[in-house]
């Protein structure tokens, strides 16, 4: 039998329905999340924010946000990545929540997009190449409560080449169950 308007049936191609976040978007603790997360204004300083949450990597519709450690990023927890360039430096700061509580995620601006493989990625983007200087790569580490939720941060003093940083990696960390402390947990992708 049709789907007819009687039945309340509602029928649109997919085309037509709205990608990303909508504009009055939530951080990951609930909080309005900022404009810009689905092309509004963005604040003064702030170039991007990418507020999702994560997904399967190999799932229907490709995530922004995906998981290789259900156990430590589980399926629907939050992320807001926001990005600011001022006077040269860059900020990035990490929120999270519903992830694995009392946990610490390191994590890593790599250079690869996010890939049902871990190893997609790439490695970490370095601002002079082979340089172990402690500026020389965006580094934080997230620790988070017992419920799930955490925030980090971290400014440098140079902004990145273009088109050669692609995504955020939280690694496994500490305490880490079966994975090793640098397994790739999760990935987001945000085109620094």
């Amino acid at each position: 039998m049709p789907l007819s308007s009687a039945a309340g049936a509602l029928l649109v191609p997919l085309a037509l329905l709205p990608i990303g976040p909508p504009a009055a978007a939530q951080g990951p603790t609930g909080t309005p999340g900022p404009a810009g997360a689905a092309g509004a204004a963005v604040a003064p300083g702030i170039d991007r924010v990418v507020d999702t949450r994560f997904d399967r990597a190999d799932g229907f519709v490709p995530a922004r946000a995906i998981t290789h450690a259900p156990d430590l990023v589980p399926y629907g927890s939050r992320v807001r990545v926001t990005v600011g360039r001022a006077a040269g430096h860059t900020s990035v700061t990490l929120e999270l929540a519903g992830v694995a509580g009392a946990h610490e995620f390191p994590a890593h601006v790599h250079t690869g997009h996010c890939g049902s493989d871990p190893a997609s990625s790439g490695p970490h983007y370095q601002q002079v190449a082979g340089s172990d200087a402690a500026d020389n790569e965006v580094r934080m580490t997230v620790r988070t409560a017992p419920d799930g939720s955490g925030t980090a941060s971290a400014t440098v003093p140079w902004e990145f080449r273009p088109d050669e940083a692609h995504s955020l990696v939280l690694h496994a960390g500490t305490p880490a169950g079966p994975h090793a402390a640098a397994d790739r947990a999760a990935c987001v992708d945000v085109d620094f």
